[in-house]
């Protein structure tokens, strides 16, 4: 067993335990983060607990501090100690929100409180949260400081729009040569209510504890919107925009009213040890949805909610051609991924492109789909898809454990013939295109509608899929479902691997068993 350090704070570690765990370790471990003697702190205290999870984030230390670390395997193997230093990074205040005049009895407005807090924090300075419960609105981030949420302290959004600030979606410069751009729905700059966490132009910025954010939405409120004619959308939890350096960690986040995290044209973006809720049936309630974003890392996060977990975005035609920017560079790994819609997704709002995707070592439970890629026909030429690795991956009762569809039939023009038709159109401007995708070292239990379902374009052709060590078993009383979202796909149950309009499919040691009909049905591939 070997273990890691993935971030130091102040007053925190993020622990990684390497002994073969997806999201949880294979055994229990229990550890000991001893400090040494300081000047400063005449008898600092000791940080002991115990986990069973690969990536941890660990509080309870002091500032500008050298610490021993022990981390010992409860199973009692020869191997199964292992020790690392560590020195925690300086600290020049603690600003309690208390002290603000936050109330914390979860019915007067604390925003105010802790919104000062926030902005007249020095950098390196810590703004705490302690326990309480606390009714807030949107709070704007602040660079170089962190913000710890306690354990036992609950931020709770309000149900009042009249309460909630507007960003609007795009704002024209003064001499109308350039626009700014403040929000985003569903891939296109339009009006959104301000987030409870909503950041501009931040960066090196730390929100971390072992508290809670939670949206209080429901289907009474926020959950019944009328997506075909509001005029403001429904704010995240989370949402920064052009920032970099942001990490999240060790939070509960719940009962978001639209996506819960969405970092839109940022870089270098962590989300470490958190726990995302939303009920299944809760609408649009994705978990992450990085937007023309780059450097991302999602790292040991439960997702339980009522869309896709994570959904991988870079905006709509306008937004892609204006921009060209394409989310990269992303890592998801030691990740439980529930309940969702697609484990994780590529799309649809993809027109600026998606590529240097993995994900490693995940579960998946309960999804309808593992791996989701959904685009269609008008997302443009520079919609590239390319280089999305997904290994070490197990999953039980996906019921389409591998999806590519090219046929996505959203928006308003979604089941027009252009978008539909699987006859093949002219490449112009508006076809998009999906270059290599990789899945290696995946094991899939108790299947439904079938192993894998791939759509390319005709005009334009999946590059190439490589299946490597994969194995797809069936549920015994599989029930029947659409396994992709678009025009003409039947219901399909105990189907094996069907790939449409695609240049190279490569099988290797794939091991399907139980299946109606064929293995691989193909057509279109050359």
């Amino acid at each position: 067993m070997a273990f890691e350090i993935l971030k130091t704070g102040a007053r925190f570690i993020i622990l990684k335990i390497n002994d073969g765990g997806k999201y949880n370790t294979t055994y229990k471990y229990e550890y000991e983060i001893i400090p040494k003697e300081s000047m400063i702190v005449p008898d600092p205290k000791p940080v002991r607990g115990m986990t069973d999870r690969c990536i941890n984030l660990i509080t309870g230390l002091l500032p500008d501090m050298d610490y021993e670390i022990r981390i010992t395997n409860t199973c009692g193997d020869e191997d199964g100690v292992s020790e690392l230093s560590v020195h925690t990074l300086h600290e020049t205040v603690t600003l309690n929100a208390l002290e603000f005049g936050a109330i914390c009895d979860g019915e007067h407005d604390d925003t105010m409180a802790i919104q000062t807090a926030i902005n007249v924090c020095p950098e390196s300075g810590r703004v705490l949260i302690p326990s309480g419960r606390y009714a807030v609105t949107a709070l704007f981030l602040k660079s170089h400081i962190s913000i710890e949420i306690e354990d036992g302290a609950v931020l709770i959004g309000t149900k009042d729009k009249s309460k909630l600030p507007i960003l609007p979606g795009i704002v024209r410069s003064y001499d109308e040569d350039s626009e700014y751009n403040f929000a985003s729905w569903e891939g296109n700059p339009l009006r959104q209510y301000a987030s409870m966490i909503t950041g501009f132009d931040v960066e090196d910025c730390i929100i971390y504890g072992h508290g809670t954010l939670d949206g209080n939405a429901d289907f009474d409120d926020w959950w019944k919107i009328d997506k075909e004619h509001f005029t403001v959308a429904r704010p995240n939890m989370f949402f920064v925009n052009n920032c970099s350096d942001i990490m999240l960690a060790g939070l509960l986040i719940r009962q978001s009213p639209c996506w819960t995290l969405h970092p839109y044209f940022s870089k270098n973006i962590d989300v470490i040890d958190v726990k995302i809720e939303n009920p299944w049936n809760s609408p649009n309630t994705d978990g992450f949805d990085p937007e023309s974003c780059s450097g991302m890392r999602v790292l040991g996060v439960h997702f339980s909610l009522g869309d896709d977990c994570i959904a991988i975005k870079s905006g709509k035609i306008y937004m892609g051609r204006k921009h060209k920017r394409p989310s990269c560079d992303m890592l998801v790994a030691h990740c439980l991924m529930e309940s969702g819609h697609g484990a994780v997704t590529v799309g649809s709002e993809i027109a600026g492109g998606v590529n240097n995707v993995k994900v490693t070592d995940c579960l998946f439970h309960d999804t309808d789909r593992g791996l989701r890629i959904k685009t269609r026909r008008g997302r443009g030429k520079d919609s590239v898809l390319d280089n999305i690795i997904f290994e070490n991956i197990e999953m039980d009762h996906v019921l389409t454990p591998f999806v590519v569809n090219s046929f996505y039939f959203c928006d308003p023009d979604g089941k027009t013939d252009y978008v539909q038709s699987r006859e093949s159109f002219p490449v112009d401007d508006r076809t998009p295109s999906i270059g290599r995708l990789v899945f290696r070292n995946i094991s899939a239990q108790d299947t439904e509608y079938a192993a894998a379902y791939y759509l390319g374009l005709p005009e334009s052709p999946i590059e190439e899929i490589l299946m490597e060590n994969v194995t797809v078993r069936y549920k015994d009383d599989a029930k029947a479902g659409q396994p992709a979202m678009s025009n003409g796909v039947p219901d399909t149950s105990k189907m094996g691997i069907y790939a449409e309009n695609v240049k190279n499919l490569i099988l290797s040691n794939v091991d399907i068993q139980g299946q109606d009909g064929e293995v691989v049905i193909r057509k279109g591939i050359s």
